[in-house]
Order: C-alpha cells, then sequence, then structure tokens
C-alpha cells in the first residue's frame, strides 16, 4: 500500500498516512481525464450566439416589385437572405453545450489524476487547516513553510463545508496562481447520509501542478472512489 508523509502548516512531519492502491495508485486512463475536463469546458459555455433569420428580422412585410412584367428577378421580402439587412441563413442559435459522463468514468479520471499527482511527488497531506478568520498573510506563511513558491499553482482541497474551512477558502482568493476549494457538498441530497467529494475535479488538479489535501479528505476519497 502506498504511504504519504502528514504535515503540519509548520511543514514538519507529523506522521505518514496510507494510501489506497485502488485510489492513488492506478494507471491513469488519460482518455476520461481528457472526457472530464472536456466536460467540466463544455458545461462554462454560455452559448448565447444569436443571428436572426428573415422572419426575425425587422421590416421585410411588404413586396418590394410586382412578381411579373418588371423585368427584375422575383422577389418577395426585402429581409430574404440574399439581400443587404436581410435574415441569415443556418446562422447560429443559443445552444446548450454541456454534456454528462456516467458516475464510474468520473470516478476512474479521479483517481487516474490523483495517482499521477501522487507518482509526481506532487501530492502533499496536511494533518489539517483551519482558519478562525480570513487571512491571507496566514496562508502565505502556510505556503512558505510548505515550500511552494509563486512559480508553482497549488490547489488547496478542504474536506467540509465549515466556517473554518471556508476562512481558508476566503484567504486564498488573494494569492495569485492559488486556490482553494471545498470538496464537501451538502446540498447533494442523494447521498446525504454518506461523504462526498463533489467540489473535487480533474480540471482543477490538472491546472495546478501542486495539490494539498488533509487526512480527513484523504479517507472521504478512499471511501466515495475506493
Amino acid at each position: 500500500m502506498a504511504q504519504a508523509d502528514v504535515v503540519n502548516v509548520a511543514g514538519q512531519k507529523v506522521g505518514t498516512v496510507e494510501l489506497s492502491e485502488s485510489v492513488f495508485n492506478v494507471e491513469p486512463n488519460k482518455d476520461l481525464m481528457y472526457r472530464y475536463v472536456n466536460m467540466q469546458l463544455s458545461g462554462r459555455r454560455v452559448g448565447l450566439a444569436s443571428a436572426k433569420t428573415r422572419s426575425e428580422v425587422r421590416g421585410g412585410g411588404r413586396k418590394p416589385w410586382a412578381q411579373k412584367h418588371t423585368g427584375r428577378a422575383r422577389v418577395g421580402s426585402t429581409r430574404s437572405p440574399l439581400w443587404r439587412h436581410g435574415g441569415v441563413i443556418h446562422g447560429p442559435k443559443p445552444k446548450d453545450w454541456s454534456f454528462n459522463m456516467t458516475k464510474k468514468m468520473k470516478k476512474v479520471a479521479l483517481r487516474s489524476v490523483l495517482s499521477i499527482r501522487l507518482n509526481e511527488g506532487n501530492l502533499i497531506v496536511l494533518d489539517d487547516l483551519k482558519f478562525d478568520k480570513p487571512k491571507t498573510k496566514q496562508l502565505r506563511e502556510v505556503l512558505s513553510n510548505l515550500g511552494l513558491d509563486k512559480s508553482q499553482k497549488t490547489l488547496f482541497v478542504l474536506p467540509w463545508q465549515k466556517d473554518e474551512y471556508q476562512n481558508v477558502r476566503l484567504s486564498g482568493k488573494n494569492i495569485y496562481g492559488v486556490k482553494v476549494i471545498i470538496a464537501d457538498n451538502p446540498g447533494n441530497t442523494a447521498v446525504t447520509s454518506k461523504a462526498n467529494i463533489d467540489g473535487l475535479n480533474v480540471y482543477d488538479i490538472v491546472n495546478h501542478e501542486k495539490l494539498v489535501i488533509t487526512t480527513d479528505l484523504v479517507r472521504k476519497i478512499e471511501e466515495v472512489l475506493g
């Protein structure tokens, strides 16, 4: 079974944690990782581009000239797509670009990206990380103690939607290259009796070089993905 050192906010080793081989040490499936990221980015697309067809363009209700005996081409409306100021043929319309993946595919993608970060040596496990109030300076000190600098984009993932974790999330908003997310989703009524890690996602992990999680989150991840 894989192991990782557990450190505190001062950067001191305080123990080790065993990591499930079936979650943190699997053969990465890069195809599903790509699909997961594509799903996330597609879901962000607003899709509001819209062009007017001939029936939507203002005006054009009167026939410009008689059908016959003018020597000109027959025309029914000045809003024909062939005319200037006319409608658009096959133009863009508002569209929902989002799509979904099965739960099994999502789990495989998450296991893959977690395994990659562990094998790279870019997974850091903290015993815990809580702030009494939002304080950017305090989080900067934690980064310094962990040996993380501005050149390394860092993602902190915290286990619960609690005030002390929310304070950490707010503290990271003003630090370039640092993002703090909370894996827990109390609004997921389908799993109210179980642990959930809905906030943990492949795109954020891939988009940051370093991944920092807590021991509580390790257990939640293994419970959900194991």
